[in-house]
């Protein structure tokens, strides 16, 4: 049997702790948006879901758009329900300093709210309107969009809910109990259609904290403002490459993607919540708006954590002892046999 040699020891160390630096891990991919939202209630035994989740449609002044959307009690008893269209808009926190989405915003981008109404199936079309489904039924709410005869270039933007009612536990009034929501992006056809964007404060991090714990992943992350007049996709890209520069991770198809309307900056990011514990890598994050792109590139190096490091070399020498100790049994053996 050959010599061991601290050679081989430091090669055995070298080993168990390069297992991990091809970075095989799996990533995590975001599901597609679906067409159906849905809501429990405080209330055992009722569910309401609404499909579908947005409705983009082209307007022109002086025109009657028609549509439906279908409501859905999941419930075990009727439910009384309230539907009624708000403004979809963002409002800034200067203390958070981010974007919030508000529902109470009026601007000149939510005009469509006041041209929106529902049938209330008996011939009338109203602002609000209330409806009965028995349970594991669905009804279809009609809605028309009546624009007026000017109407300004961009986009309009609302959301049409679909509130839960039911009888206030005082004994008096209604109390609402949930409200799934349609999204209607409306883009003018007349006026002039800006799409203007800024990508700002470009950042790739390893360690991300969820407020309690911090965990060992891959997070990038970018703002993107909307300065034009009519809503935008942003779409973040980050590419991880191992020190033999094979892809061990990138951003799925199915994420990275942001509606931004106007007058908002929102955050555009990615995480790889998964990575291998050891190695170094190359971290490419690219986010994009049509034709204005920003990237940034950053080497990280992934720490294995102490204990690891102390249970590989103790592993190690363990593995060394049988071998030096199997060493010695089959020696001594041989000088017995002689």
């Amino acid at each position: 049997m050959k010599k061991l040699t601290w050679g081989m020891v430091a090669f055995l160390v070298l080993l168990l702790l390069g297992i991990n630096c091809f970075g095989l891990s799996t990533g995590t991919y975001a599901e597609e948006e679906g067409e159906t939202t849905s809501e429990n209630t405080s209330n055992a035994g009722t569910s309401i879901s609404l499909t579908p989740v947005t409705k983009i449609l082209q307007i022109a002044s002086n025109s009657v758009y028609e549509d439906k959307l279908t409501v859905n009690n999941d419930g075990d008893s009727d439910m009384k329900i309230e539907v009624y269209a708000a403004p979809y808009s963002y409002v800034y926190s200067e203390s958070e300093d981010i974007y919030k989405l508000g529902f109470n915003n009026d601007n000149n981008f939510t005009q469509i709210v006041r041209w929106i109404s529902f049938d209330d199936t008996s011939g009338n079309w109203v602002k609000k309107a209330n409806y009965t489904i028995a349970p594991k039924q669905s009804i279809d709410v009609k809605y028309r969009i009546a624009t007026p005869d000017s109407i300004p270039g961009g986009g309009q933007y609302a959301v049409i809910f679909a509130h839960t009612l039911t009888s206030s536990s005082s004994g008096g009034g209604i109390r609402t109990e949930a409200s799934p929501g349609m999204v209607v992006y409306g883009r003018s056809v007349e006026g002039e259609t800006i799409v203007k964007s800024s990508i700002s404060d470009l950042k790739v991090e390893l360690g991300v904290s969820d407020g309690t714990t911090v965990r060992n992943s891959f997070y990038a992350s970018a703002k993107v403002k909307n300065e034009g007049n009519v809503d935008f996709n942003a779409i973040g890209n980050m590419t991880i490459k191992n020190i033999f520069g094979s892809v061990v991770y990138e951003t799925p198809v199915t994420s990275g993607r942001v509606s931004i309307i106007p007058e908002t900056e929102l955050i555009v990011s990615d995480e790889w919540k998964e990575p291998p514990f050891f190695g170094l890598y190359n971290v490419t994050w690219t986010v994009t708006v049509g034709d204005n792109t920003e990237t940034i590139s950053k080497m990280i190096f992934v720490n294995m954590p102490l204990f690891l490091i102390v249970s590989i070399i103790l592993l190690t020498i363990i593995i060394i002892w049988i071998i030096m100790g199997s060493r010695r049994r089959k020696e001594r053996k041989s000088r017995l046999a002689v």
